[in-house]
């Protein structure tokens, strides 16, 4: 009268939450990737981030003497150290 046998034992149950954060981790990463791809693009056949173009050192120097924080000696000075 009762059914006792034939149940999905413990491995299957960690088996399906493995299948299950496997699925929802590789869903998320996916929605990831193309929403900053966005902040991507080709330059020169490479793919460049934009945030590296704004940390380029001869940049942030140049903008550090036009906006008058540093004079012309140190930017000198500092231009010879970056090379």
């Amino acid at each position: 009268m009762w059914y006792w046998g034939g149940g999905v034992h413990w491995w299957g149950w960690l088996l399906g939450a493995l299948v299950m954060i496997a699925f929802w981790g590789t869903l998320i990463w996916v929605v990831w990737y193309f929403v900053t791809a966005g902040a991507h693009r080709l330059d020169g056949g490479r793919l460049q981030d934009d945030r590296l173009d704004k940390a380029d050192p001869k940049r942030i120097l140049d903008e550090r003497l036009a906006r008058g924080e540093i004079d012309a000696e140190e930017y000198r000075k500092l231009r010879d150290l970056i090379g």
